[in-house]
């Protein structure tokens, strides 16, 4: 199959591609480098390519408190991404599946995280106009199959770990910013203090899961919403335990700062569908993802890859 790939060079693009081609597909893998999603027609330059399937992971946002300072911007940028990429795969690739990625975010916080529900409500002040952007990504593609007949998947993840996660220049997912505190506070001595009190909860899946069902769920799967969730939520906490115990850190040294920003309360997905999609699918054990996951970080090649 011949497959593009925007946001390509990113965490999980990267591991896309990845198995891609190692199935042996053709895959144009598409960056900032290859092409500025923000302008019109940049996506002109691949439309003498015939696509089977088009992922479309690019998205301008960052973990932490980055959306909170960045709304206005997150707007603009977000927007003109989604409907350049749309409005190329509508005029010059209109056989291809687009398999598009969600947020969990954008669900409303006092709603239950169903599909069903991804347009209902409002979804948490400090991540807003994020979320908003992945709700009208997702009216976007209903939009166009309505009208023109494309087909698309729209996938909505769980937070994403595993080996390969850019940590350089820029702010962290919980769970690596969990790991690199707890591995420094092991090596140098220094405090270990996390945001909140430690008892907010959150669901994590591995990127090489994700890949996995992903890449089941767009060879059998047209024109749903899907939730892909480990359908198990861990305190920040049991986070904690676990990292320290893999690294040697006693989790009883570490310290919780109440006054700093922790985001949603509790954010776990339903996963019903994706379970009656895909009744066998195994998730990997989180002890030995996050250990797998550690491993990377204080490996040699991730030190030298972040200088």
């Amino acid at each position: 199959m011949r497959i593009l790939v925007t946001g390509a060079s990113g965490f999980l693009g990267t591991h896309l591609c990845g198995a891609l081609e190692a199935r042996g597909d053709s895959v144009t893998r598409v960056s900032t480098r290859e092409a500025d999603l923000r302008v019109a027609g940049s996506l002109v330059q691949f439309a003498g390519v015939r696509y089977d399937a088009i992922f479309h992971l690019a998205a301008w946002t960052q973990a932490g408190d980055f959306c909170l300072t960045h709304p206005g911007e997150q707007w603009l940028i977000n927007q003109a991404i989604n409907t350049h990429v749309l409005a190329w795969w509508q005029a010059c690739q209109p056989q291809a599946k687009l398999i598009a990625m969600g947020t969990s975010c954008s669900y409303a916080p006092d709603s239950e995280l169903v599909e069903e529900r991804y347009m209902d409500g409002t979804p948490i002040d400090s991540l807003y106009t994020y979320a908003m952007t992945k709700r009208m990504l997702y009216v976007g593609l209903e939009a166009l199959r309505k009208q023109f007949g494309l087909r698309y998947l729209y996938l909505v993840p769980s937070t994403l770990y595993g080996p390969g996660y850019h940590t350089a220049g820029k702010q962290m997912h919980f769970i690596f910013d969990l790991i690199r505190k707890i591995v420094e506070g092991k090596a140098h001595g220094t405090p270990v203090v996390l945001w909140g009190d430690g008892r907010q909860k959150r669901e994590l899946v591995h990127v090489g899961d994700f890949v996995r069902a992903a890449l089941q769920l767009a060879d059998e799967v047209d024109n749903e919403i899907v939730n892909v969730g480990a359908g198990r939520e861990h305190s920040i906490r049991e986070f904690a335990g676990l990292i320290g115990t893999i690294v040697g850190y006693d989790a009883a040294l570490i310290e919780y700062d109440t006054t700093r920003y922790v985001g949603a309360r509790s954010k776990i997905l339903g996963t019903c569908k994706f379970s009656r999609l895909l009744p066998d699918f195994a998730m990997t054990p989180l002890e030995r993802g996050l250990s797998e996951t550690v491993a990377w970080y204080t490996s040699e090649d991730h030190k030298k890859g972040e200088q």
